[in-house]
């Protein structure tokens, strides 16, 4: 049987979050956006945050955004939840995975979310213990690779914060995020292969496309045994806390390395495609990616 890997799109939350207010992005503009990579056959997403709008005003409203995803059949909604206050908002509008975030490095885990990483760790730890059962959980890691402020990150540092979240939950998915797009393939191999090797399959890869090795990365986390990888539509997205940093991998372009590897992901090729130039023609968006631009890819059934 082909292998499969399973794309989670972040577009409708991670694209859109850094969109310039000036440009906002209406509700229903990001419910069609999730219909359409619905119609793709995407069934894991990111539809939104439950953070204050007056800190990312594009993320407000999310409660009816999820309210539109459950429409649609077999789709799991991921909901973003940065303090207590949006976890209960979460949990009270039904989100079928929360998505719990920290920094591995010090100087991200400041600009981003204004405490120390003990801080946010003893808050999600709580967060964690307290989430209902049969409600799934995704840890998201950011800046394990590169950070902003403090550089390339060594293994030595973000092995032991991995560690401490690994033992917080056996079941919980952890993803493994190259916030800044400046990760290098080999550097995401070890990493992987260290962490899958010692604690399983639990893990997922959130890559950005700033330098340009996006799609090298994700591969490079495919052969170390990653089986989830994060994208967005149309290559958008960026970090409001990274400066200078870009979108998210593209999913077309993901799709596309893995229907050349032979690996099945459930994704309509046509139908991406309207996807992707949807996410990329949001005012103020900045859109990435390859595959959009390349006439025989278009054109492939």
């Amino acid at each position: 049987m082909p292998e499969t890997a399973i794309i989670s799109e972040v577009a409708p939350r991670d694209g859109i979050q850094s969109i310039n207010p000036a440009s906002p992005v209406s509700t229903d503009a990001k419910i069609a956006l999730i219909q359409a990579c619905y119609d793709a056959g995407l069934r894991r997403m990111e539809v939104g945050s439950f953070v204050s709008p007056k800190a990312i005003p594009q993320m407000a409203q999310t409660e009816i955004v999820l309210a539109a995803c459950k429409q649609m059949p077999g789709l799991e909604s991921t909901v973003l939840v940065p303090n207590r206050r949006g976890f209960d908002a979460a949990i009270e509008h039904g989100a079928d995975r929360l998505g719990f975030f920290m920094s591995a490095t010090a100087g991200h885990n400041k600009a981003n979310l204004n405490r120390t990483r003990e801080e946010s760790f003893d808050e999600l730890a709580k967060l964690v213990r307290d989430t209902p059962k049969g409600t799934l959980i995704r840890f998201n890691l950011s800046c394990v690779f590169h950070c902003p402020f403090d550089g390339v990150v060594s293994e030595a540092e973000v092995m032991p914060w991995i560690e401490r979240i690994v033992a917080l939950d056996p079941d919980m998915e952890i993803a493994l995020a190259d916030t800044t797009g400046n990760a290098s393939p080999d550097q995401v191999g070890r990493i992987f292969r260290h962490a899958i090797g010692k604690w399983g399959g639990r893990f997922a890869f959130h890559g950005h496309d700033t330098y340009g090795m996006g799609v090298a990365n994700v591969s490079a986390a495919w052969e170390a045994g990653c089986r989830v990888f994060d994208s967005a539509a149309g290559g958008i997205g960026g970090c409001p806390f990274a400066p200078g940093a870009t979108g998210n991998v593209a999913t077309e372009d993901v799709a596309w390395m893995f229907a050349r590897m032979g690996v099945q992901t459930g994704v309509d090729w046509p139908r991406l495609l309207v996807a992707a130039d949807m996410a990329a023609g949001i005012p103020g968006a900045v859109p990435g990616g390859r595959m959009r631009a390349v006439p025989a890819a278009r054109l492939a059934a």
